[in-house]
């Protein structure tokens, strides 16, 4: 009988693969260049966002000079500051149950169609991929206060005209219409995703234990299986929905008086148009350090109630 050899997994010097021994100090050269890449295209320019929020830094400037917490010092009595964190966190709780709980809706009815299915997933999944500057421009056509149709939809069954984008009680939810219409159908496609990974033999044994209605059945097995689709979701979707910028900058440029001032927004001006890169770097700092704790917050508490 021959005698066959099995490779050896590794040793103290040295790794042994298909074959090859490769050093230690060889992979680590192998895998130097992505650390650097890493390194330069993300944490080297938040370190320098940090360095400058301590600066008076203005750009194009060829000095500057250290003011320690000052920047955000004058982040807490800033009145514009707190109104576009208002802005910004109201828009957030309107786009996310919203665009989580539509696209789920969709995605359920879509799963159950017959015929049709596909051509339903692209007409809803075309939002995210037509370009947000041509389609804001659209949407304040259809949400203008007086050649909009909207409005005339309004005006034919008797309710009175809406200025939604000259009136500052309307113009966050105007906003939040549009951020809810693009993210649906990218939501609507993870939780399609979500809904073909469920075993059908669950559904069967559903049927067995006397659970037939529909409702019933997407309660007890849907709803609890698509946990951690839905934690994915809420948590891209509330990321998203704390980054608006596009429809501010195009649409309304923070009116009428403010009203729709949000966080990024009112960084750039600071930033771009102001040319306050210490304070714009300061805002930023914020903006970085609630996106990491929502994403916490809601991985930690969430997560636990998601994986069975």
């Amino acid at each position: 009988m021959t005698a066959v050899t099995l490779p050896e997994t590794g040793t103290a010097t040295g790794m042994r693969r298909l074959g090859a021994t490769v050093a230690p100090g060889i992979a680590y050269w192998f895998a130097a260049p992505s650390v650097l890449l890493l390194i330069a295209t993300l944490l080297v320019p938040i370190v320098v966002v940090i360095g400058l929020s301590f600066t008076d830094y203005e750009l194009g400037a060829l000095g500057l000079s250290f003011l320690g917490f000052d920047n955000y010092a004058e982040l807490a009595k800033d009145p514009t500051f707190w109104r576009s964190l208002k802005n910004t966190a109201y828009y957030t709780v309107l786009v996310v149950p919203g665009s989580v709980l539509i696209a789920l809706a969709l995605a359920v009815v879509i799963c159950d169609l017959s015929r049709g299915r596909w051509f339903y997933q692209i007409a809803f999944f075309l939002p995210v991929t037509s370009t947000l500057i041509a389609m804001a421009t659209v949407w304040k056509y259809l949400l203008h206060g007086t050649i909009g149709p909207v409005n005339h939809l309004f005006a034919a069954v008797g309710l009175p005209r809406m200025e939604f984008f000259g009136d500052p009680t309307l113009i966050m939810p105007a906003l939040a219409i549009i951020g809810v219409w693009q993210l649906m159908g990218f939501n609507m496609v993870l939780f399609i995703a979500g809904l073909t990974a469920i075993p059908a033999d669950l559904y069967e044994a559903a049927a067995v234990d006397g659970i037939d209605r529909p409702w019933e059945r997407f309660l007890t097995v849907t709803l609890p299986l698509l946990g951690p689709t839905t934690l994915f979701v809420v948590v891209t979707s509330s990321i998203t929905a704390f980054k608006v910028f596009d429809t501010v900058a195009v649409l309304t440029h923070g009116a009428p008086q403010g009203a729709s001032d949000v966080l990024l927004y009112t960084t750039y001006l600071e930033g771009f148009q102001y040319l306050r890169i210490g304070p714009a770097a300061a805002m930023t700092v914020v903006f970085l350090a609630i996106i990491m704790v929502l994403s916490l917050l809601q991985t930690r508490i969430l997560e636990r109630k998601v994986h069975y």
